[in-house]
């Protein structure tokens, strides 16, 4: 679980905000479009004078913004919720008042649930309303009763959002597509956040010359399906993700793009030949297969096979030839069997990834492998898991290690983890580490790479080589 307050917008001008006077603690659980989400339901409630707060105590709004990929996320919300009522309860006894509501993919699924376990909710709102907040936040201040806004609407909520009010930082992130089509057995994001819908290029390109103008070297593009992305284009005819990240590369100052997550099925020979032209494309792609078993893979509906995604890294490569790969993987599938399992094993000696995100199969209630029949036992998913990730960390510790000695860009960030370092970003997404003086914070400059680390590297500057 991550506190957003950090991480939310600051004010705009008096203008068109009021002056602060409310407090806005917003918790976000999950992947970064969460925090994105969560950055621009801040937005969305500044003109009513909500200002972050880093803590729920005191505060005027409390929101939670949940996710419901992982196992017991409902439960984890209940546990945060109950927590919170004591809170909320305190508020009251004191004569003041705490709006406490529940946002994103929990919400969306269990809308009805949250207000039977936890009625002292005020709000609930799935991932596509947020929009909506300023009217749900004073139908919430006039009337007793919950507020429930977890329909789909017809108008795109990127239509009814303001501008992000301030800064991201060096680092960016951008939705640009949210939801999805391809229904996996065993997913719950089709039936949260909806059918596949693409921000219109014009839209994507205003949003990521103001974050360049506010700062950010390094923008990575957002989406469930990013790679499905078919925004209109600037003649209005609908446009691909390679022919985005060759719009956005023009932009001025914006040194880095990166996408998240893709699809194997919507990776087009346009976006590998972007891999291949774009300099600014940087060579790392996080590609989830799931499994390297066929059997497995039709079980989980995907849709593509494990030759198909083998063929697909080696046009990549092709294109590319120093980018590396990250993924991720299930095992314990309903029905997976301990050859679909060596199957998977042999697909991750096969091609090799610099990093991955594996997990052991856990049931979404309304999804068709909650229901499916042969069940893996609990202690064989985790002796899987063991296995594979044992193998992940082995071919994540070569990578690094193969690091060492190159020179590479690096893009710096921030202060370093001890007096006098700085730290910044490899081109594959490594943190790195060297010794240097702040100023170089915010450009991007040759770094010899002198050791590997589990996580991270170390290396020394070469600064006249500067890229910037």
């Amino acid at each position: 679980m991550t506190r957003s307050a950090g991480e939310q917008p600051a004010q705009t001008s008096a203008v068109t905000r009021q002056p602060p006077t409310r407090q806005l603690h917003v918790i976000t659980w999950g992947c970064q479009m969460n925090v994105y989400d969560s950055g621009r339901m801040a937005d969305v409630l500044a003109p009513l004078g909500y200002a972050p707060t880093p803590v729920p105590e005191g505060a005027d709004m409390v929101i939670l913004n949940t996710c419901h990929i992982r196992d017991r996320a409902a439960e984890k919300v209940f546990s945060e919720l109950g927590r919170l009522r004591l809170l909320k309860q305190a508020r009251e006894a004191a004569g003041g008042r705490m709006i406490l509501a529940v946002a994103g993919c929990v919400a969306q699924a269990e809308g009805a649930e949250i207000l039977a376990r936890a009625p002292y909710v005020d709000i609930v709102l799935g991932p596509q309303t947020y929009h909506r907040l300023p009217e749900m936040v004073a139908r919430a201040s006039r009337a007793a009763g919950a507020v429930i806004e977890t329909d789909f609407p017809a108008e795109d909520k990127f239509d009814h959002l303001p501008d992000a009010a301030a800064p991201q930082g060096l680092t960016a992130f951008l939705t640009i597509q949210e939801g999805c089509d391809k229904f996996c057995s065993f997913c719950v994001v089709p039936y949260t956040r909806g059918a596949e819908a693409s921000r219109p290029a014009a839209a994507v390109l205003a949003e990521a010359r103001r974050l360049v103008a506010q700062g950010a070297r390094e923008i990575t593009l957002l989406g469930q399906n990013v790679n499905a992305w078919h925004g209109a284009g600037p003649d209005g005819q609908p446009a691909t993700l390679g022919r985005l990240v060759r719009w956005l590369a023009e932009i001025p100052g914006l040194s880095r793009i990166r996408y998240t997550t893709s699809h194997p099925r919507d990776m087009d020979d346009e976006l590998i030949a972007a891999h291949a032209e774009v300099p600014a494309l940087m060579p790392f792609l996080h590609l989830p297969v799931q499994s390297g078993s066929d059997r497995m893979l039709a079980a989980m509906n995907r849709r593509h096979t494990a030759d198909a995604y083998r063929e697909i890294i080696g046009q990549l490569r092709a294109a590319r030839p120093d980018i590396a790969l990250s993924s991720d993987f299930i095992v314990g599938h309903p029905g997976e069997t301990e050859a679909d399992f060596e199957a998977t094993m042999q697909l991750i000696r096969d091609i090799g990834f610099a990093q991955a995100f594996s997990f052991k199969y856990s049931p979404r209630p309304g999804t068709p492998a909650a229901g499916a029949p042969n069940q893996v036992p609990e202690a064989e998913k985790d002796r899987r898991l063991q296995a594979l990730q044992a193998l992940l960390r082995e071919q994540q510790a070569a990578f690094n290690a193969a690091c060492a000695g190159l020179t590479i860009p690096v893009l710096f960030t921030g202060p370093g983890r001890h007096p006098g370092q700085i730290a910044g970003r490899s081109p594959w997404l490594q943190p790195v580490h060297v010794t240097g003086p702040a100023e170089l914070i915010g450009t991007e400059v040759q770094v010899t790479i002198a050791s590997a680390h589990t996580n991270s590297l170390s290396g020394t500057l070469n600064q006249e080589r500067a890229c910037a």
